[in-house]
């Protein structure tokens, strides 16, 4: 017996140690008094809250993570939570209270304490305390210098200051971070910065750097629109108007969707270096190569009325109507058009027999990101602040068939 006394011992020892290791993980000491980490688990609280939450269901998922965080006072994650709930609600005070509250914590680790940073820059973000905000920000990045959601939220407030230069420098410092295959959306972004540099240098009178900049973006990433228009126009103001075609022309080339913004600009030049028929040639070749752009055709419609073929022109714009029937600025141009001709009735007929099941509306630009519309085609949306979001919203008549085969309008 004696030679197994040590033996017995090792597996006493053994047991006890596991018993204990079962407790401290069943149990811990919170503020005095032992929690159930079992009972924990156990509660329905946090699930019925996280299901809440992906429901939508903003007040019921608070009430049921707040009953889950008084089971287990000691949780982070639960009370982040909370807070981020608060601030979708509206209720920014009680989301920075809360927050701040964690930040008081002891033993927090640094990752903790970032992420805790990060939900209250947010919360003075949403609060409009912009200054905070950004010292949240940076505190974040100090304890974490590639956290990507500080870094992308502290680049969109220098945007939203037109802090341009400084929005340009972490966009630089977040593509650095990002793998190749992102370059591509960091390069977009930083042209869209180097032209909104541009515009702040030519408002300033510092013309020659506007220029570099403009150069810089279409540099950059070539099918970024605006840079062309600018140093085109710049061009066309210092004499070298052939020099301002050819950006616009490229511009038509590297973009055929957003063509329509250099249209007036390239009618106007043709027009004074006396080829005014390169223009109408310009719009046919675009309608030839995409058959839905009624721009190229409004833009052509306009330009034959203007040379006194209102005939031809309205054609056009009857064409472009079948492929985007609720653009109000065709119908005004129709109308014009059939003013001209002294309003025939077969014209007349056939208009209304185009556009019988017609929608207008004047906001047809609409931001992929946010769902925010638009009068006007916006590079950044002035709500979610992301750039080149905006689209063009086209709607044709839903129909469905009746019994008889017969096609009636959709509720």
């Amino acid at each position: 017996m004696q030679p197994y006394l040590p033996l017995l011992a090792a597996l006493v020892a053994l047991l006890v140690g596991l018993a204990a290791g079962k407790a401290w993980e069943r149990y811990k000491l919170h503020e005095g008094r032992w929690i159930d980490r079992r009972r924990l688990r156990e509660s329905p609280h946090y699930l019925l809250g996280l299901n809440f939450l992906v429901a939508g269901q903003l007040d019921a998922a608070i009430d049921e993570l707040g009953q889950a965080a008084r089971l287990d006072p000691a949780s982070l994650e639960i009370r982040l939570i909370l807070g981020n709930l608060y601030r979708e609600k509206g209720q920014v005070g009680r989301a920075i209270q809360e927050h701040q509250g964690l930040l008081q914590r002891p033993r927090l680790t640094k990752l903790e304490h970032a992420n805790v940073l990060l939900c209250l820059g947010l919360d003075f973000r949403r609060g409009g305390f912009v200054d905070r905000a950004m010292d949240a920000f940076s505190e974040v990045l100090r304890l974490d210098p590639k956290n990507r959601y500080a870094l992308v939220h502290l680049e969109k407030l220098h945007e939203e200051q037109h802090q341009w230069l400084e929005a340009y420098a972490i966009r630089q410092r977040l593509a650095e971070l990002d793998a190749p295959r992102e370059q591509a959306t960091h390069q977009t972004i930083l042209a869209f910065l180097e032209h909104e540099l541009g515009r702040a240098a030519q408002a300033e009178g510092r013309d020659a750097d506007a220029l570099r900049r403009f150069q810089a973006a279409i540099d950059r990433a070539p099918e970024v629109p605006p840079p062309y228009l600018l140093l085109g126009d710049a061009r066309r103001a210092a004499g070298d108007l052939a020099g301002a075609v050819a950006l616009w022309e490229q511009l038509v080339q590297v973009a055929p969707d957003r063509a329509h913004l250099a249209f007036s600009r390239l009618e106007a030049a043709y027009v004074q270096e006396g080829s005014p028929q390169r223009f109408s040639e310009l719009c046919r070749r675009l309608i030839s190569a995409n058959p839905q752009d009624w721009r190229a055709r409004l833009a052509l419609a306009r330009h034959l009325a203007g040379r006194g073929e209102p005939a031809a022109a309205l054609d056009l714009l009857f064409e472009a109507l079948v492929n985007n029937p609720h653009a109000l600025v065709i119908h005004q141009a129709v109308w014009t058009t059939l003013s001209q001709l002294g309003l025939p009735p077969a014209l007349v007929a056939r208009y209304i027999d185009v556009t019988q099941d017609a929608v207008f509306y004047l906001d047809p630009h609409v931001c992929l990101k946010c769902r925010y519309r638009s009068t006007e085609l916006l590079w950044q949306c002035p709500h979610c602040h992301e750039w080149n979001t905006f689209v063009e919203e086209r709607i044709a008549p839903a129909r469905e068939e009746e019994e008889d085969g017969s096609e009636i309008l959709a509720p």
